[in-house]
């Protein structure tokens, strides 16, 4: 069994203790928490699971690390912290673990992340013998590994498009989805991972990764952006009112081009209700959220993924998907060298011993 740290409680985090739990190679250990109103608590309470799991959240991260555990799984935000986020990843590298995270967007493909991100984690693998890798839905499996793997039914590709549809009042974050994204505010507001050259930041590097596993070099990266206002005020279930006249939806791609055109696409397409935008793509279902993978050639290729969690939950659902692609990965990094790996490094494999195995 791999001793695990869970670190962080928060929509990822809930769904690692729980991913950790369920699975047969995998020990949960400790749970680390920044609330102290959350220290004490038992690990089952804060993932929203039944029982309890006898692991108790705690604060003290030099006495976690110094039991040498196994693995970590650093579930805390980097979004608006990247670099608190790497001084965290790499402390527990250095402790000699195996770390998997979704927050460190540059490291997605490590091979174009810049200096002042591979480095630190070269430099803590070389001192602790531990290994990262960075994944998550999108970015993450819905940008490379799922759409490499559709492209290969293909005979002509003429284009691949990765494309995340979701209706964001969904979502349990309200201040990304208000200031980061830009929801609700006037549409003069410029919203900070809208602004140019931030979805190449966070995305760019799925662009690269698919383009090396394609055989192809891009020549440049480009982006479009979108925006809609609310025709009319509208008020959501879990975000409260957003008012008429503010942003209510968003359209933005991130284009690899080859041969001056744009041949791999990621776009999101992304509302605070179904109101704004209805001439836009939304979910085949009217549901509130899927991820969708298009190939462009002969023939012609669709698949969507739609998934639900914590109460039918389709951000849960996502995040979950997420979870288990990193969670999953951790028995294989353990027995794979000490290093700095991604998507096309570690396999996605089929859930062996899982089969069954009821989650609490």
């Amino acid at each position: 069994m791999i001793s695990t740290v869970v670190w962080g409680t928060g929509n990822v985090g809930r769904a690692a203790i729980r991913a950790v739990e369920a699975h047969p190679a995998l020990e949960l250990s400790a749970v680390l928490v920044h609330d102290a109103a959350k220290v004490g608590r038992d690990a089952a309470q804060l993932a929203g699971a039944e029982g309890r799991l006898g692991v108790t959240a705690t604060d003290d991260i030099a006495a976690v690390l110094a039991s040498g555990p196994g693995a970590v799984v650093y579930a805390a935000s980097g979004d608006i912290r990247p670099d608190e986020a790497l001084a965290d990843v790499t402390r527990a590298i250095r402790a000699g673990a195996v770390v998997v995270t979704p927050a460190l967007y540059p490291l997605y493909d490590h091979r174009s992340a810049p200096p002042e991100f591979r480095d630190p984690v070269l430099d803590a693998i070389a001192e602790g013998g531990g290994s990262l890798f960075v994944s998550g839905v999108d970015p993450g499996w819905g940008n490379d590994v799922l759409p490499l793997l559709i492209s290969g039914l293909g005979s002509t590709v003429d284009a691949i498009r990765c494309q995340e549809v979701f209706d964001y009042s969904t979502y349990d974050q309200e201040e990304s989805v208000r200031h980061l994204i830009g929801m609700g505010h006037p549409m003069d507001y410029e919203p900070l991972m809208l602004a140019p050259s931030i979805p190449t930041m966070v995305w760019g590097g799925q662009l690269r990764l698919m383009a090396r596993a394609l055989g192809v070099e891009l020549e440049e990266i480009r982006e479009t952006l979108e925006r809609r206002a609310l025709d009319a005020t509208v008020a959501t279930r879990t975000m409260g009112t957003f008012e008429a006249g503010t942003q209510g939806a968003v359209r933005f791609e991130v284009q690899g081009i080859v041969d001056g055109e744009p041949r791999i696409v990621i776009e999101h397409i992304t509302r605070i209700h179904p109101s704004c935008a209805p001439d836009w793509p939304a979910p085949p279902d009217g549901g509130d959220g899927a991820h969708r993978v298009v190939i462009e050639g002969r023939p012609h290729i669709e698949v969507t993924v739609e998934a639900t969690d914590e109460g039918e939950n389709r951000s849960a659902g996502g995040n979950a998907t997420a979870v288990g692609r990193l969670v999953n990965a951790i028995d294989w990094l353990a027995e794979a060298e000490p290093g700095l790996y991604d998507a096309l490094d570690v396999p996605l494999r089929p859930a062996v011993g899982r089969l069954g195995r009821k989650q609490r």
